[in-house]
């Protein structure tokens, strides 16, 4: 292992879209083999690339690791010689007692590299547009899928397919996202049904309850899965009284990012208190976002975004 093999191994990962911690040496107290500045990456399924230390030390770095990854926060920890295996917050410093031979104490800075959440637009409608360059503006990485169109037509978003063939999709867009369908009468069954053939957290799309309806039907009748189906949302966006095609993008964005957040949140509060022994833990659920989704739907029902 080389002290400075991080650095490659952070562009891969950054290339590849794939989340990682860089894990700074912000001082030590001998005897340790790490010096202040050491660097690693390190992943959530525990390799390190760099140096930040003997073995010692990592199981706590992996775990703490994890956590930031989850909730995106970073961490300053401190491990240092005890008889014992224990934790405690100190002000904004997570202290780690750890029983090794060695003695030492290291300090860290644990700093997630979480990618971009995803939104993928489907459709080529004035509100897609809108949405297309909006999104990118609160950080979302955006992919629009348009039968025959061109990346000239958004070129606010990172990636464009001129296809929304469901049989390609999947393997074309294999990293999870939410999705909102904009297509406004111009290929909406095709467009659902391209959404449903995505891995996705949660899908809105843009139409009136009664349009929604009648498609969800023929959705049904073509035999896509009843869950997935109950779970699109829409009308989209929240109810701002929106007019305009923009106004229509910025309804649907709000509630996109605060699904997001709320996501994210929940993933956050489940890492910091783990279930005791009394309590039992939700079986997964394929429908997005679960009872967050449906009380959304409750709401956007009075939505202004229509056809």
């Amino acid at each position: 292992m080389q002290r400075f093999d991080w650095i490659d191994e952070a562009q891969r990962l950054s290339r590849a879209q794939q989340p990682f911690a860089l894990v700074t040496v912000l001082r030590t107290q001998p005897p340790s083999s790490a010096k202040a500045g050491d660097k690693a990456v390190v992943t959530a399924d525990g390799r390190i690339h760099g140096w930040i230390g003997g073995g010692c030390a990592q199981p706590t770095v992996i775990k703490t690791v994890r956590d930031a990854l989850a909730d995106g926060q970073p961490r300053n920890i401190r491990i240092s010689p005890a008889t014992e295996t224990t934790m405690q917050q100190l002000n904004d410093v997570l202290e780690f007692g750890m029983a090794c031979h060695s003695g030492g104490t290291l300090e860290l800075f644990i700093e997630p590299m979480v990618p971009a959440a995803q939104l993928t637009i489907i459709g080529d409608s004035a509100v897609a547009k809108a949405l297309a360059q909006l999104a990118p503006r609160v950080g979302l990485q955006v992919t629009v899928i348009a039968q025959d169109t061109t990346a000239t037509a958004f070129p606010d978003a990172s990636r464009v397919l001129t296809s929304d063939d469901p049989a390609s999709l999947a393997a074309l867009v294999d990293t999870p996202t939410d999705v909102v369908v904009a297509t406004q009468g111009r290929r909406d069954l095709q467009g659902l049904k391209a959404a449903l053939a995505l891995n996705t957290h949660a899908v809105w799309f843009v139409a009136s309850a009664k349009k929604a309806t009648v498609l969800k039907e023929s959705l049904r009748s073509a035999g896509a899965a009843p869950d997935a189906i109950d779970a699109i949302i829409a009308p989209a966006g929240v109810p701002i009284g929106a007019q305009t095609p923009a106004e229509i993008a910025l309804s649907v964005l709000t509630n996109v990012v605060a699904t997001q957040r709320s996501r994210l949140d929940s993933k956050s509060s489940r890492l910091q208190a783990p279930p005791t022994p009394t309590q039992t833990t939700a079986a997964p659920t394929t429908k997005a976002s679960g009872s967050l989704i449906s009380a959304m739907e409750q709401a956007l029902n009075r939505s202004c975004c229509g056809d």
